[in-house]
């Protein structure tokens, strides 16, 4: 198991800001597809309709919000 360190935290957020110093929108899709791809793959039941997902959370936004709940 890694444990977390301060060495540990200040690589990553290095790595982090140079990783994203010359990326472009191009990029970054590239990199959203194939980390969606490879959810699909390790998990057969992988949702294709997202909508699915979040609805959950639309109902408790909603609550939160005082809206009503088919708005």
């Amino acid at each position: 198991m890694i444990r977390s360190t301060p060495e540990l935290a200040s690589f990553e957020r290095r790595y982090a800001r140079e990783r994203g110093r010359d990326a472009t929108y191009a990029g970054a899709l590239e990199v959203f597809t194939a980390l969606w791809v490879e959810a699909a793959a390790l998990n057969p039941d992988f949702r294709a309709d997202w909508r699915e997902d979040i609805e959950p959370d639309l109902a408790i936004a909603r609550a939160l919000n005082e809206l009503p709940p088919d708005a």
